[in-house]
């Protein structure tokens, strides 16, 4: 018998691949090691970021570029992609970092402004931003870490 039929014959194993059961698999991750977190990882799925009013997935955790923003409500998250949002109106603005030309971005569901999204850059320094998303933290919640 194999180290993966060892496991998934654990009545444990069982309730941890079905139901997800964080501790079952942190007991099994003690117990038979790297196997037991892969699967943990298949469960789970992907680190997320959500709307923080409805819960709505709005990025991955993978398209985090920095974390070292400042939104209009504090510390705010640079982001390579987004999805599950409507962006609006283009309008210039300046920003600490001089004048962008920016478009809020609302949860599809629920209309809450999360952030913008970088249009355009006007200085070659802040170029980098351009077609990127500013997420704010008090506006998202991490969901699966």
């Amino acid at each position: 018998m194999g180290l993966r039929d060892r496991i998934l014959g654990r009545p444990e194993a069982e309730a941890s691949v079905k139901g997800a059961s964080c501790l079952a698999f942190l007991f099994l991750a003690e117990k038979v090691g790297l196997l037991v977190v892969l699967l943990m990882a298949e469960t789970v799925g992907p680190r997320l970021y959500s709307c923080c009013k409805c819960g709505n997935h709005v990025s991955l955790h993978d398209d985090v570029i920095s974390k070292a923003f400042q939104g209009r409500h504090g510390r705010a998250f640079l982001f390579s992609h987004a999805m599950n949002i409507d962006v609006g109106p283009k309008e210039d603005r300046h920003l600490m970092t001089g004048l962008h030309t920016v478009a809020d971005i609302h949860c599809r569901d629920c209309r809450e402004v999360l952030g913008w999204k970088y249009e355009r850059a006007y200085e070659e320094s802040q170029k980098y931003k351009e077609g990127k998303f500013i997420l704010e933290k008090s506006k998202i919640v991490k969901e699966n870490w």
